[in-house]
């Protein structure tokens, strides 16, 4: 790649802002360039199909409509959510064990649970912040 090509990519990426394809689009790119500054923009390999980005583990990371309304979503390395958003404001971010199971939970309303599972992956305990408690624990009998 050239450098004033180059130049001109890094430019794009400096400027985009979201909805991004809409945005994208008045610049008239390639497929393959917006594929290449797509992916510098999330961060990792992207492919993109109509107004959808995914990644590499064909994960959806990113969609947005012709009204421009869009959403954002983040995967961890075993493919759990772990973060999403849209364009209204909206949040929710997702913690897991090493298990794969959600331990924890929140959005951008306050609303947060928190679990606990056993060895056997059995959701033993679950709280929330309405105060709704779940116990199943049991103590052991000696």
């Amino acid at each position: 790649m050239n450098k004033k090509y180059e130049r001109y990519i890094n430019y794009i990426v400096s400027d985009i802002e979201l909805p991004y394809i809409k945005y994208l689009n008045m610049y008239g790119l390639s497929d393959n360039e917006m594929v290449m500054i797509l992916s510098k923009v999330f961060n990792e390999s992207v492919s993109i199909e109509g107004a959808k980005v995914y990644n590499t583990d064909g994960n959806r990371i990113y969609c947005e409509d012709s009204d421009g309304f869009w959403y954002k979503k983040e995967w961890d390395a075993n493919g759990n959510l772990i973060y999403c958003e849209d364009s209204d404001g909206y949040w929710e971010k997702y913690v897991y064990d090493i298990n794969g199971n959600l331990i924890y939970s929140e959005n951008s309303y306050g609303y947060w649970t928190k679990r606990e599972y056993d060895s056997n992956g059995n959701l033993i305990y679950q709280e929330d912040s309405t105060g709704n408690i779940v116990n199943k624990r049991y103590e052991r009998q000696i």
